[in-house]
């Protein structure tokens, strides 16, 4: 017997379809994150939130009254007022019902700038760069869609960005995961728009949020100047995602080196000692300038790497972070 109930003289009800969420296929080729507990999860949430709320310029309020916790006005009783928000003290001492008005809370709008470019499909340890970024990508979206709050994704490559709008729970949730199935664009498909992309990001996040910057920052650097001005108005997580093989090259002989987002290809002799010292000397300056360049933006920075515990790594900066905002917030208050 069915546990769809049929009403009398009409059609049964239609069962409810659920939304499914299925990961991206892995292969050995693209191994994905790792795993990612919902006990880790879970520990993160609060840290999370309250990292969330320390990078956020100032309150996370509306200008409109409503259900929040901070006071806005005491006024006189009107009829159709909620009885439980009268003022007592200041009813009795005027002799005539008062009652308290609060600042409406507003659900914070999280917005993840995910870099799917060609150059993300690089990895040579534990897996790929795309694969931490994807990692990275659900953690914030774990947290950014739970309590009414919402997330937008823009996807940026070489081309023309992908902008998913902001959704809150399970829809959030779907959007980004569709995201995540479409595989990073392929060899020669040109240069990151990443500057572009922050640009159309500032315009989209007209309410003060989170922008999550997930990125290799090879290219251009013409995301310097408008990563600052999304600052001034947003918290600015960047988060850097390298690859062991980008800072120092082993010694395996004659090797063919391709840009994958330019197709430009080189050929280079890494048997030979001072080839490989000056390679690294260069690529170590070339990331010290783009932290340089992410330090001006005013954004917070952390770098992931594909060999090890992303997520541990993730987590602990998430956590003395947020060590740091309460120690600078007590020695205020003091």
């Amino acid at each position: 017997m069915s546990g769809v109930r049929r009403r009398r003289g009409g059609p049964a009800p239609r069962p409810r379809s659920r939304l499914a969420i299925t990961a991206p296929e892995r292969t050995p080729e693209r191994p994905g994150p790792g795993p990612i507990p919902p006990t880790v999860l879970r520990s993160l949430d609060l840290a999370v939130l309250r990292r969330v709320e320390s990078l956020v310029p100032g309150e996370h309020l509306t200008s409109q009254v409503g259900g929040g916790t901070e006071l806005a006005m005491i006024r006189p009783y009107r009829p159709g007022d909620d009885v439980r928000h009268i003022d007592w003290n200041v009813t009795a001492r005027l002799r005539e019902p008062h009652v308290r008005v609060h600042v409406g809370e507003r659900a914070m709008t999280a917005w993840l700038l995910l870099d799917v470019s060609a150059s993300m499909t690089f990895g040579t340890a534990d897996r790929r760069k795309t694969d931490v970024a994807e990692g990275v990508a659900l953690a914030i979206a774990h947290v950014a869609t739970r309590r009414g709050n919402r997330l937008g994704v823009v996807a940026v490559g070489g081309g023309e960005p992908r902008i998913m709008r902001p959704r809150q729970g399970r829809l959030g949730l779907l959007a980004l995961l569709a995201e995540l199935r479409t595989e990073p664009e392929a060899d020669g498909a040109g240069s990151t728009a990443l500057g572009d992309a922050t640009r159309k990001t500032a315009a989209l996040a007209r309410n003060r949020g989170l922008i999550v910057v997930v990125s290799d920052f090879r290219g251009d650097r013409d995301w310097e100047a408008p990563l600052r001005a999304l600052r001034g108005r947003h918290g600015v997580l960047a988060v850097e995602i390298r690859d062991p093989r980008e800072l120092e090259l082993p010694p395996v002989g004659d090797l063919w080196f391709s840009d994958p987002e330019t197709g430009r290809q080189v050929s280079v002799n890494t048997s030979r000692r001072g080839v490989r010292k000056r390679f690294a000397k260069a690529a170590a300056a070339e990331r010290d300038e783009v932290t340089a360049a992410l330090r001006r933006t005013g954004a917070e920075h952390l770098v992931l790497s594909t060999d090890g515990d992303w997520l541990r790594a993730l987590a602990g900066h998430l956590r003395r972070s947020e060590m740091r905002t309460r120690s600078v917030r007590g020695g205020r208050a003091a």
